[in-house]
């Protein structure tokens, strides 16, 4: 369920999206080899996760469309290539090696399609530029999600995480097949219903790069988490 506004009053509504009618995925050899891939299909054609497919699942309640790149869980440092055709997620490589983070990840993470962090464009509340990315999705449902997994969601906030001198917005968002997406709206809610868990998922993104011998994480905003307003005022600018 989810609630929306319908001639000035809000009614609660049923949504079901079964994105599995309409995208699907192939996947080539295996995690934790450099040839892995996970290539998209949309209604059995081939196509890419960050041209072909929408960005926004219903602009009008403000759901927005996921790839799950890193299922919750694991550790393998997967996501979208920019350069190869057709986008297929791989696992990212440094001096040929492939990458993990030490720690596993406590939530799916994933990106929005149609997205990217324009590396010209200098934010005026972080004061850094983007990071020429997509922008990317920590999704706090307790389901354990696939890699290549096309999620609706519900945007409830976003962190603005500043690595390497550039901005990389982190947005907060819930599956709406999650059981308690019907009671997730806001931080506040999130905070009653998963007490911790913004705090968790803040400390994640600071300190994983720590057990590689590199300094925690910066984050503007002193580190918080700004509102499901900041968050939909940023991605109807920057999207």
């Amino acid at each position: 369920q989810y609630q929306r506004r319908v001639r000035g009053k809000i009614k609660h509504c049923t949504l079901t999206m079964d994105t599995k009618k309409v995208f699907s995925t192939i996947s080539l050899s295996s995690v934790g080899t450099l040839d892995y891939r996970v290539y998209f299909k949309k209604n059995g054609a081939p196509c890419s996760p960050l041209h072909d497919l929408p960005l926004w699942a219903d602009k009008e309640n403000n759901l927005v469309h996921v790839v799950v790149e890193i299922p919750k869980g694991t550790n393998a440092k997967l996501e979208i290539s920019k350069n190869d055709f057709l986008n297929p997620i791989k696992q990212d490589t440094k001096n040929g090696k492939l990458r993990y983070v030490a720690e596993k990840y406590p939530f799916n993470y994933g990106a929005v399609p149609q997205s990217w962090e324009d590396p010209s464009f200098v934010h005026p509340d972080t004061k850094a530029p983007g990071d020429n990315d997509p922008i990317d999705v920590v999704e706090i449902g307790d389901a354990f999600h696939k890699t290549g997994d096309v999620l609706v969601c519900k945007i409830v906030g976003v962190w603005a995480l500043i690595d390497e001198g550039e901005t990389d917005w982190k947005l907060a968002v819930i599956d709406i097949n999650d059981r308690l997406a019907s009671k997730i709206d806001s931080l506040e809610d999130v905070e009653t219903h998963l007490p911790g868990k913004i705090k968790e998922v803040h400390d994640f993104l600071r300190d994983y790069k720590i057990p590689d011998g590199k300094p925690p994480n910066n984050f503007a905003f002193d580190g918080e988490c700004r509102d499901k307003k900041y968050a939909l005022k940023l991605s109807l600018i920057h999207i």
